[in-house]
């Protein structure tokens, strides 16, 4: 069958990822409050790329691979793949807001410094709905044990079901180093966004 044949092997470590996120516009009451975190930060990243990721897909051809995989092949990847992208395009738009933050976490597996930040319960009720919509989402696609799968697809990338708002600023300066509180800072975000949605498949 046509819809058993296992997508082709390719690096695809060069690939775009995907993430629905919303922009930062503004931390504090200027650029040095920005420069300032450099004090406890290596390798600050440009004002201009924050974001807060409020669902990672990864590299769109890893998980529709991960699918075909965990349904044994009943759902081909390329299917897998167009359904994503066209129920990613169909989400909500999440307005902007502002939150704050005075304590610097480090994540990613205790390499990234990140500014956990505190949000308006609708940011938090947004990303639970998106959690929610990727659920029905892979169950439409055929899957089962669904939360098994979101915590061990390595596209998806998840480590804890638990998610931390937070906006990733630089290096950490050591491994799973403690968190470090700062001077509140006020944050705004614009409106909810995907990344790399030119990357998306389309019908044609």
């Amino acid at each position: 069958m046509a819809g058993m044949t296992a997508p082709q092997s390719r690096d695809t470590s060069e690939l775009p990822r995907v993430t629905v996120e919303v922009p930062v516009l503004s931390i504090g009451a200027g650029p040095t409050d920005y420069e300032d975190l450099g004090r406890h930060v290596d390798a600050l990243r440009k004002p201009g790329s924050l974001h807060m990721t409020l669902l990672h897909i990864g590299i769109l051809e890893r998980l529709a691979a991960d699918i075909f995989a965990w349904t044994k092949g009943r759902m081909p990847a390329e299917r897998a793949a167009l359904e994503i992208a066209t129920w990613l395009r169909e989400l909500p738009v999440l307005d902007g807001f502002l939150g704050k933050s005075d304590t610097i976490l480090t994540l990613g597996g205790g390499r990234i410094s990140s500014l956990e930040v505190v949000v308006p319960q609708a940011v938090h009720d947004y990303q639970t709905l998106l959690l929610q919509g990727l659920h029905v989402l892979l169950d439409d696609l055929g899957l089962d044990y669904i939360d098994d799968f979101i915590l061990s697809s390595p596209a998806l990338g998840y480590r804890s079901p638990h998610w931390i708002p937070h906006v990733a600023v630089g290096k950490a300066r050591a491994k799973h180093q403690e968190p470090i509180k700062i001077e509140t800072l006020a944050l705004e975000f614009g409106t909810s966004r995907i990344r790399n949605e030119m990357s998306l498949p389309s019908v044609v």
